[in-house]
């Protein structure tokens, strides 16, 4: 597929540099010109056409398994392999569609705690306000969730935690890393929206040296 690709584009570009390119000398370039074409390479060749056209048509979102039941539908017997193969060659790759995913629900029972922060932002001393939020990121693997806590005061983070799962104890355990890094006194404040994730309530052990202020 090289030597096809530099075949079709040498009235574009240097013979001499798409070789260089290609990791491939030129005489094997031009022996293979002179060389009548195999059934497997003019089969490559069709497939190719067709798995680009595929691609296109699905807006760059299908990858192999789809392209290939696409060409099946067409009577073109090939594996998923040799389709992902040829995209290969092509520089194609599934482009994922990304879903909407809620980090959000207010329609729940459980009980609410109070805003103690109550949007008092302007802090005077550290380590007696935390505030933070959770997001989402899509990693190879499936989604992640990360819950931030920030200090009011010097808006550096303090905490935090990451978990396949939008739990309570994602929540409990960003909070006790900033306790453990940071040992504030007795009476610290710190919010976050728990509309986001179901959590009645806070660890005992983190709840004895805060006043939890999670807002729906």
């Amino acid at each position: 597929m090289k030597y096809a690709f530099i075949k079709e584009h040498q009235g574009l570009f240097a013979v001499t540099r798409m070789c260089e390119l290609f990791g491939v000398s030129q005489s094997a370039y031009y022996d293979w010109l002179t060389r009548p074409e195999s059934r497997h390479s003019a089969k490559d060749r069709r497939l190719s056409e067709k798995i680009r056209q595929s691609h296109e048509a699905s807006r760059e979102i299908y990858g192999a398994r789809r392209i290939r039941e696409d060409l099946l539908s067409d009577d073109e017997t090939v594996s998923r392999t040799r389709v992902g193969r040829l995209m290969e060659e092509q520089g194609l790759a599934s482009r994922t569609k990304r879903k909407f995913k809620a980090t959000t629900n207010s329609n729940h029972s459980q009980p609410v705690a109070p805003n103690l922060v109550n949007r008092e932002f302007d802090v005077k001393r550290p380590d007696t306000v935390y505030t933070g939020d959770i997001t989402y990121i899509l990693t190879d693997e499936g989604w992640l969730y990360l819950a931030v806590l920030i200090d009011l005061y010097s808006r550096a983070v303090v905490g935090w935690a990451m978990s396949e799962r939008m739990t309570a104890p994602l929540v409990n355990d960003a909070l006790m890393m900033a306790l453990w890094k940071r040992k504030p006194a007795a009476g610290l404040k710190w919010y976050i929206a728990t509309e986001a994730v179901n959590m009645p309530r806070i660890s005992t052990r983190a709840r004895s040296n805060t006043m939890g202020s999670s807002v729906a």
